[in-house]
């Protein structure tokens, strides 16, 4: 594994009073929202009852967030995942590149919310509405994701195997996610989709009794969107680690 690059990167540029006025406006209608939902449940909590507990208008509320779901769904973690794997280092494997950039923005957001990022996922498990809207917004983290890629693999935005890749990824985050959200009381959310890139890294096994006999089968069956990782990672006919223009 390439080593993380040493280059301090610049530090971010200081946010002007308006933005962070806009990021403290739309924290406290997303907190107030969470303690709604989590007293009364969500269909019973209209957006004119978040919005006069979080002391804003109904139309501030829609400002920030186009639906309810988005007071759910949308928060501010797809600019530091792109950001951060941006600075993996450029010879790096695609897929290893996306697990270090996915497991640091995961392990931060987990650290400083955990009890929101649990109500987050539950909530999407649970109401049909968050569900299908969570699909329609999926290509906005899609976006982040495969601009990213693109600067590291020199394809475009626009090229099939790069979409499908980016697909294969998230796709199989939501499933971790839906997955936590089932048996959250059972499973560690960072453990649990750690797992998940082990699968999308190796490739599916043929074994079903989990993570204990998935090393046995290293190298063996690629049925699964891991699949697409392993091959995508030879696809310059590299047996080991691809090119920085090659998935």
């Amino acid at each position: 594994m390439a080593p993380a690059r040493t280059k301090t990167p610049p530090p971010a540029p200081k946010l002007g009073l308006r933005e962070r006025k806009k990021i403290r406006t739309r924290q406290a209608i997303r907190m107030t929202a969470y303690r709604l939902f989590a007293e009364q449940g969500y269909d019973a909590t209209p957006v004119d009852q978040i919005a006069e507990e979080a002391e804003v208008s109904p139309s501030t509320v829609f400002r920030y967030f186009p639906t309810k779901e988005d007071i759910v769904l949308t928060d501010e973690y797809d600019p530091l995942m792109e950001q951060a794997l941006k600075d993996r280092p450029a010879d790096e494997p695609p897929i290893i590149a996306l697990r270090h950039a996915i497991m640091e923005v995961l392990e931060q957001a987990y650290e400083v919310e955990p009890a929101e990022t649990y109500q987050r996922i539950r909530l999407a498990c649970e109401v049909p509405a968050i569900r299908a809207r969570m699909t329609e917004s999926a290509g906005t983290t899609s976006r982040f994701v495969a601009r990213a890629l693109s600067e590291r693999t020199g394809r475009p935005l626009e090229d099939l195997e790069l979409r499908v890749y980016t697909g294969a990824v998230l796709g199989g985050l939501t499933e971790a996610m839906l997955y936590y959200g089932e048996y959250g009381a059972e499973e560690d959310l960072v453990e649990v989709v750690r797992r998940s890139l082990d699968v999308l890294e190796r490739g599916l096994s043929s074994s079903a009794s989990g993570p204990a006999a998935s090393g046995s089968s290293a190298a063996g069956s690629s049925a699964a969107p891991g699949g697409a990782a392993s091959s995508a990672a030879s696809a310059g006919g590299s047996a080991g680690r691809p090119s920085a223009r090659r998935m």
